[in-house]
């Protein structure tokens, strides 16, 4: 018999109500945890890209009983969601031993991977302690344009294997992929191999330099027309990107430099133990081999939310800086300056406008300004 006094509400209500919670309170409930650098495949766009036998990384990696006292921490600091991912998480020898001590914490779990080594050994364990979903990377429909961008002969095959290893066992699986030059014209195709299969299916175009400074990924870039073009291809975009113009362009209210919420309710980890408030801003962090979750999220992480800009920072004075994705992290890795534009955003941030935003007038006084 129902209990009439137990509200039924959507994951996504239970989320909102959670997330705005959390806010208000600052509590660190998601996070995101990088198992590894390494990969088994050698992706030319990757940020990290790491080579799967690299002894000085293996060696620098959190041990099992480190990740596992990390889990405690996080657990009792709030955190309820938790996305795994690397490099590739499935590389670590104790990825099953980490996974289910995550899944034992109580933690939501999204596991990011490319899904190449996925077995039906691994397949199997995640029927018994199923994830909240998988998200596994498609490059392409063809081995040609796949393996172009991993640079692993046999990867595609594999990668589909690992597909269909997860499906066979009914897993929430999700597929996406970095729109670039390398497979802009199978990226429609993409879609309709997920749409066949009846997995969500995501792509984003934001190529960042790499965390070593290169600019290699850069290379790869689609121009800001060709993103704009993509965005203007897909109905459901469309559709986002102009409820979202007209409820969020506008100039920032904060005076600080970081206005996306990072370090607000949530956190990010990396392969060494080095905590800060998202994945773009590893050059301000906290070392959780030093001192304890707590003490990164009340004493360090707080620094960061209050950074101001030292100079005039044009971004916060930008009608469109919600369209651009700016971030004084990216700005770092392109510019090796916090508060410079990052330029190939910029451009994209007023193609947006014009594509989307309905208050046509409005944009173009803000371009003149």
């Amino acid at each position: 018999m129902e209990c009439p006094h137990i509200p039924e509400i959507s994951y996504a209500q239970f989320g909102e109500r959670l997330h705005k919670n959390a806010v208000e309170k600052r509590i660190p409930v998601s996070g995101s945890f990088e198992l590894t650098f390494r990969c088994n495949l050698r992706c030319a766009h990757c940020y990290c890209n790491l080579p799967m036998n690299d002894q000085d990384a293996i060696a620098r990696e959190l041990k099992t009983r480190e990740v596992f006292y990390i889990f405690d921490q996080i657990a009792e600091a709030g955190c309820l969601w938790l996305l795994i991912t690397g490099g590739e998480p499935l590389l670590r020898k104790d990825f099953l031993e980490i996974y289910s001590y995550a899944k034992k914490k109580g933690f939501i779990i999204t596991l990011f991977t490319n899904g190449t080594l996925i077995t039906p050994e691994i397949a199997d364990y995640l029927v018994q302690w199923p994830p909240h979903k998988v998200e596994i990377t498609m490059y392409g429909v063809t081995g040609e344009t796949y393996e172009g961008i991993t640079r692993i002969p046999g990867s595609f095959n594999r990668c589909k294997r690992g597909i269909n290893l997860l499906l066979e066992r009914k897993i929430p699986l999700g597929l996406k992929t970095m729109a670039m030059t390398l497979n802009k014209d199978e990226l429609w195709q993409i879609k309709g191999y997920a749409e066949e299969l009846g997995v969500k299916f995501r792509f984003d175009p934001a190529l960042n330099p790499r965390l070593d400074g290169s600019e290699t990924p850069c290379d790869f870039r689609l121009s800001p027309e060709e993103v704009v073009e993509l965005d203007l291809a897909d109905g459901k975009r469309v559709k986002e990107w102009r409820e979202f113009c007209e409820k969020f362009v506008g100039p920032s209210e904060s005076d600080n430099l970081y206005i996306c919420g990072a370090g607000v309710s949530t956190f990010h980890i990396d392969p060494y133990g080095k905590m800060s408030a998202c994945e773009m801003v590893r050059f301000q962090n906290y070392d959780l081999r030093r001192g304890s979750f707590e003490e990164g999220w009340q004493q360090s992480i707080p620094e960061f939310l209050n950074l101001k800009p030292e100079g005039d920072y044009p971004c916060s004075k930008c009608e469109l800086i919600s369209l651009c994705g700016q971030c004084p992290g990216w700005a770092w890795l392109e510019n090796a300056n916090l508060e410079e534009p990052v330029e190939y955003l910029c451009q994209i941030a007023h193609l947006r406008a014009e594509a989307f935003s309905i208050k046509k007038q409005e944009v173009f006084l803000w371009q003149q300004q």
